[in-house]
């Protein structure tokens, strides 16, 4: 069957939106995408540390720049693209909503905005009311979280896009896309930090938690990208960035200005140590090239079990390490508590939880592992046909 002659003209036209260098709007949004998640990292160490002592904080400042960035950002591609007079082949790799065009991310990004500076009175309320939060996601954290991860899943949507309508600079586009997937996998991380400490590191919840999420993550991330190693590398950037703040953060000092104090603190309280998820995702990698495309379903049950054998093999023996004199360093960070862990808790926090039904637990955890692969694949799939 022919080709018809407007979907060989739109193709032409989106092939032709690319230029030869890497426009300066994918590089602003990734800065976005940057700043929220270092902000975020610091906030919550800043919590660890200080309390809470006014809304304006450095940590704060570093998340809503990024929100403002990627939406100020967008809102000039979107006016841009509607109002100017410009090539008609960058129109033609943008999407139409309410009478303006841009980009998919474009938009993503925007409501990302909206969403962030729409919590920021909230959560300021919320700790005026009732203080310090008891978990990550309480109710303004949870519209925060939903407009971090918008901007940070809509600098991969553009950065993807224009990785799949490039040319000659379709390598280096490619490589913006993994490091936005990668800044996405420490929101997620971060998000999932109450069920993925390193004392649960033997409980079947914990790999539970984690065949439901990161498999998603690192398959999508590599179904989509034209990259050799992408989960891999999808990987790296998430444990990098982690480990730039593990070192960074405690060159600052700081100390407790709420209580009650039961530990004294000097100086910012790190993240813990990353997941080792780069072993996982080396065997997605590797299974991915092996399979190719088109044999999802059976690609499916052989990435379930290879991420959760290989997540197990190594996660489960360095966290017995982690509660061994040899990990109390700058490295591994952990000996380092928050100012309000209780004594009761002190005594118990060098010492991972013994390991419950795993005999219910792993299976359950091959399944959602499974659930999360297949859908990885779905996302991917469509992400890798995405050009506007």
């Amino acid at each position: 069957m022919a080709t018809p002659a407007y979907a060989l003209e739109t193709r032409d036209a989106l092939a032709s939106a690319t230029s030869r260098t890497v426009p300066w709007f994918l590089h602003a949004v990734l800065f976005a995408s940057t700043c929220v998640i270092v902000g975020v990292t610091w906030d919550i160490s800043w919590h660890r540390t200080i309390g809470r002592d006014t809304f304006w904080t450095p940590a704060h400042l570093a998340i809503y720049l990024g929100g403002v960035v990627a939406g100020l950002t967008c809102g000039w591609l979107a006016l841009r693209l509607t109002f100017a007079r410009g090539r008609e082949a960058d129109r033609a790799a943008s999407v139409r909503f309410w009478g303006f065009r841009a980009p998919i991310g474009a938009w993503v990004c925007i409501w990302g905005a909206f969403a962030m500076l729409t919590s920021a009175p909230f959560d300021d309320w919320w700790h005026n009311s009732y203080g310090l939060d008891v978990k990550i996601l309480s109710p303004p954290h949870a519209l925060l979280a939903a407009g971090i991860g918008a901007i940070q899943c809509g600098a991969m949507l553009m950065a993807v896009a224009w990785q799949n309508r490039a040319d000659s600079i379709r390598t280096r586009l490619g490589h913006l896309y993994l490091v936005s997937a990668g800044l996405l996998l420490v929101l997620v991380a971060t998000l999932a930090t109450d069920y993925i400490q390193r004392w649960n590191m033997h409980q079947s919840l914990f790999y539970m938690v984690s065949a439901g999420v990161f498999p998603f993550m690192l398959v999508s991330a590599a179904r989509a990208s034209i990259s050799r190693w992408p989960a891999t590398v999808t990987a790296l950037v998430y444990m990098g960035l982690v480990f730039v703040m593990i070192l960074g953060l405690p060159l600052f000092r700081g100390e407790p200005l709420l209580g009650p104090i039961y530990v004294h603190v000097t100086h910012f309280v790190p993240p813990d140590f990353p997941l080792l998820l780069v072993v996982p995702a080396l065997f997605i990698d590797l299974t991915m090239r092996r399979f190719g495309r088109g044999r999802d379903w059976r690609l499916s049950v052989v990435l379930a079990v290879a991420f959760v054998a290989a997540f197990l093999a190594v996660q489960w023996p360095f966290a017995d390490f982690l509660m061994t004199p040899w990990a109390r360093n700058a490295i591994f960070v952990a000996d380092r508590m928050d100012y309000g862990t209780p004594p009761a808790f002190q005594a118990a926090f060098f010492t991972v939880h013994p390991p419950d039904n795993l005999a219910f637990g792993l299976p359950v955890a091959l399944l959602l592992a499974f659930v999360s692969v297949r859908c990885g694949l779905w996302w991917g799939n469509w992400m890798s046909r995405v050009q506007r």
